[in-house]
């Protein structure tokens, strides 16, 4: 397979201003913090170990979203049956330790993290993203020359470090992999107000119960209509929960002999999302509410922006499928 967008031209359009400004703020804090400490605890090195890390559902936010404010985050999504994987995976990673923490690799195993695959569109493995200051971009797919590979890791260092002010961490050699740092290093950070409820409702996810997993997020956001998590997490259960039970080729032959069904449309939708396919799921409701009217248009309209949050507002995917869905309102 041939490597696809090695090309980094894209990110701008990715990366927020505001996201830019609270990553560079976040970045400066940590260095004023390090510098006072004069080489205290919070100034030292990590491990070279902890540069490479495997990640799951439950951790991603923490693994992922969160370390990449402090430095970009390199994801590879492998399996162990992905025989591309086990050529590019160790190149990866030996290139992780030679960049020295200038980015951090992340990896994923799609068999085991089926929602984190869905979440990024990813339709091929071995897969390469990054995360920097919380916006997601694709790398590559598909095993590539390490030339190439090398020329994309220095375009986004530069761009984590031009327009986020990532500098990448400081790594001793000599420091402790933070797994094996004992009780101590899981104090770090205090529990939020959420994260026990948050907790709960990703493992109901992973253990099938989508209601229950609803409900949780459901009573965070009573008392916090604002939390993203809940939000992005309520929308995901909720869309699991719809297509829970659905038989795909059923739904699939019914959309397409009642083009003017719009039930059948939603119901497609769903499923193409589900499966991966963002911009078919996208595609098809939009085409919907252009040649509908009436309650028929507004239902096709509100699962279309409920399917945006699914994927999420920064998605290249849903800029461009609202600007469509502004030509055919409007």
């Amino acid at each position: 397979m041939q490597p696809r967008n090695m090309s980094m031209s894209g990110v701008v359009d990715l990366a927020a201003v505001k996201a830019a400004q609270e990553a560079k703020a976040k970045a400066e804090q940590a260095r004023a913090e390090a510098a006072r400490q004069g080489g205290g605890a919070a100034g030292a090195g990590v491990s070279p170990a902890s540069l490479v890390i495997d990640v799951d559902e439950a951790g991603f936010e923490r693994d992922v979203l969160q370390r990449s404010t402090e430095v970009p985050v390199v994801i590879d999504f492998w399996a162990e049956w992905c025989e591309p994987c086990k050529q590019l995976s160790p190149l990866l990673e030996r290139l992780t330790r030679e960049y020295n923490g200038r980015f951090v690799l992340a990896k994923i195993d799609v068999d085991a993290n089926q929602m984190l695959m869905q979440q990024f569109g990813v339709q091929g493995i071995p897969a390469v993203f990054a995360v920097v200051a919380g916006q997601a971009l694709p790398l590559f797919q598909g095993a590539a020359p390490e030339a190439q590979i090398r020329g994309t890791l220095d375009q986004l260092i530069q761009v984590g470090e031009e327009r986020f002010g990532l500098t990448g961490l400081t790594v001793d050699p000599n420091a402790a992999d933070a797994a094996d740092s004992g009780p101590a290093a899981e104090t770090a950070a205090p529990a939020g107000p959420y994260d026990a409820l948050l907790e709960a409702a990703v493992q109901a996810l992973d253990a099938g119960d989508l209601a229950g997993a609803v409900q949780a997020y459901k009573n965070v956001l009573s008392d916090d209509p604002g939390n993203t998590e809940a939000k992005l997490g309520l929308s995901q259960a909720e869309l699991l929960q719809r297509v829970q039970g659905l038989d795909p080729a059923a739904v699939r032959k019914d959309a397409a002999e009642k083009p003017g069904d719009v039930g059948a449309q939603i119901a497609a939708a769903d499923l193409d999302l589900v499966g991966g396919h963002v911009e078919d799921a996208f595609g098809r409701l939009v085409e919907t509410v252009r040649r509908t009217v009436g309650d028929d248009r507004d239902a096709a309209r509100l699962r279309l922006l409920e399917l945006f949050e699914v994927v999420g507002a920064d998605d290249p995917r849903v800029a461009a499928a609202r600007t469509a869905l502004a030509r055919v309102l409007f």
